[in-house]
């Protein structure tokens, strides 16, 4: 479930950065949410026989609410940010911490320990991230030279979405317990929703919101990303969460971007350099120690 996760993760990145460089980011992640929320009450309708999560508890709610919170606005909300003052590569470098934070944050607040072996695959899945994100974009041909500068508010705001991951998955673990995954997810995209409502009318970008609306090749887009990323991604974690430790899900899902180079060559005819190759390896390897 959590490299399905990582997969959808995939689909819904490459969704997104298309949409985002349509109608924006604060638009596609209030848009992404509402259709995600879509697919997920159909299914639960179907699944379990009502469509919204009126079944929970107080506990599952208030714990599943804050993860929504933390983890799908604010964790978001500064990870679009970082894109935009640091730039992907970057970011997704930083955000390649979150296995490590993750599993900190279980230790503290949950008492979840890991073995050696476990901390070991942690390692090895993350250096082999870092390899590819680090030597893979931004180094490959006809690449123009640039000074690196990196701006403390953008370092800052990918800090916050680290933590925001984190933190958002742990709470996760303490509200599923004996819930279903599915309306767990609702709960959490329904907080989500709630909050983009309430930052774009502080914002006054409703105006945005519409003219977004009305781009039909970027909806499409959308779609895609909504139905792999906040519905399928984010339940099939919910449901590896109550299946093993967070700092595994957060490690295993985490391999979005070793996945994604399959995708960038067949799709978008890519060239993969040596190193990247290696870095799958290696992340693959590193992964591959939990099933042994």
């Amino acid at each position: 479930m959590a490299l399905i996760a990582a997969l959808g993760m995939v689909g819904s990145s490459i969704s997104f950065e298309v949409a985002g460089k349509k109608i924006g980011s604060l638009t596609v992640n209030i848009l992404r949410l509402i259709q995600a929320l879509i697919f997920l009450s159909i299914t639960s309708f179907f699944v379990r026989g009502i469509a919204f999560p009126i079944d929970a508890s107080l506990k599952e709610y208030t714990f599943l609410g804050i993860s929504g919170f933390i983890g799908m606005f604010l964790g978001d909300l500064f990870m679009f940010e970082s894109f935009v003052l640091l730039g992907a590569r970057i970011t997704t470098l930083i955000m390649t911490t979150v296995p490590v934070v993750t599993a900190l944050s279980a230790w503290i607040i949950l008492g979840e320990t890991l073995s050696f072996k476990e901390i070991l695959a942690i390692l090895l899945t993350i250096g082999g991230i870092f390899l590819v994100m680090f030597y893979g974009n931004g180094k490959g041909e006809k690449v123009k030279e640039q000074k690196t500068k990196f701006p403390i508010r953008g370092i800052f705001c990918a800090i916050g979405g680290v933590l925001g991951q984190s933190l958002g998955m742990v709470f996760s673990k303490i509200g599923l317990e004996s819930y279903n995954s599915l309306a767990a997810t609702q709960i959490r995209v329904i907080v989500a929703i709630i909050a983009f409502t309430f930052l774009i009318s502080i914002k006054g970008r409703w105006k945005e919101v519409k003219k977004g609306m009305k781009d039909k090749a970027a909806l499409k887009w959308l779609v895609v990303g909504s139905f792999f990323g906040p519905f399928l991604g984010v339940t099939a974690m919910l449901i590896a969460l109550k299946n093993t430790s967070a700092g595994i899900v957060s490690t295993l899902s985490s391999t979005s971007p070793v996945l994604v180079i399959p995708f960038c060559i067949f799709i978008f005819k890519e060239k993969v350099k040596p190193i990247e190759i290696l870095g799958a390896i290696i992340s693959v390897g590193g992964a591959s120690l939990f099933f042994i």
